[in-house]
């Protein structure tokens, strides 16, 4: 495995400057989050954009995987919204979402990851589970015509809120280019099963995985060594599985100091990795 770190940590630097510092770290590698000010993927000329910033990846020597949580990327009132289960808008994320798969077919990125949505109070649950299916057929069938992988979030308070939700999801769409991305400090934060439980449930899909502390109950990334996250055990399940792929701190608060959190960050983390 190798450690990442990601962009949505870095929100206040220039994405040249943020991957360069990430590098200068010791990071091998960045989570990149497709944003207004990194990689705008509705700006213009976004495949030029994106061969600027794939030459700039391989000269510092950094894998790759595009994140697509975004606050505000679709609506500007709304955060995270139109989602994939809204009545109105649904198209605008599907958009975004093949347009990370561009984006990822262009650099090489070794997945895309993405999240379900929280279902909308107007929308009951069955409906939404239908429409986060159709999209999913739709955006996976995208992402195997160009050949990246795809990457579901479970993500705490969404309609895809853990991994058996994804496990579900993965029986229905019946497709290889689905794969799972973990985030620990989620683990912690509301599944049932220990986190070293939940990657080696998870490994046979597991294909990005976001590192951060949290406690029980409450989703708020915490930088390392406050919240309640056993990392020897997280390790010792990532190692136990093989995991090979990328490791991504994901602090999308910390951007104030975020040289120094991810200086602290690595520090931390190599005493596990």
């Amino acid at each position: 495995m190798r450690l990442g770190y990601g962009t949505n940590g870095f929100a206040n630097h220039r994405l040249p400057e943020a991957l360069a510092v990430i590098a200068d770290l010791g990071y091998e590698g960045v989570a990149l989050t497709l944003d207004h000010n990194h990689l705008d993927p509705f700006g213009p000329d976004l495949r030029e954009r994106t061969a600027e910033v794939g030459r700039l990846l391989a000269r510092l020597e950094l894998a790759v995987v595009v994140e697509t949580g975004a606050r505000y990327v679709l609506d500007p009132y709304r955060k995270h919204e139109p989602t994939l289960l809204h009545t109105d808008g649904a198209e605008w994320r599907l958009a975004l979402l093949e347009r990370a798969v561009d984006v990822a077919a262009d650099l090489g990125a070794e997945a895309v990851s993405f999240w379900s949505g929280v279902l909308p109070a107007d929308v009951p649950e069955a409906v939404g589970w239908d429409r986060l299916v159709a999209s999913c057929h739709q955006l996976t069938q995208y992402a195997a015509d160009r050949d990246v992988v795809l990457g579901v979030e479970p993500e705490p308070g969404m309609l895809l809120d853990d991994l058996a939700g994804y496990l579900k999801l993965r029986a229905e769409i019946g497709s290889e280019t689905l794969g799972l991305t973990l985030d620990i400090g989620h683990l912690v934060c509301n599944e049932p099963r220990p986190p070293g439980n939940c990657l080696r449930l998870g490994a046979p899909y597991l294909v990005n995985v976001q590192i951060d502390d949290m406690r029980r109950g409450v989703h708020e990334h915490l930088e390392f060594g406050t919240g309640e996250v056993d990392f020897e055990q997280v390790f010792e399940a990532l190692k136990d599985v093989r995991y090979e792929g990328l490791v991504a701190v994901e602090l999308p608060r910390h951007s104030h100091a975020a040289p120094k959190v991810a200086a602290d960050s690595i520090a931390f983390l190599r005493k596990f990795s």
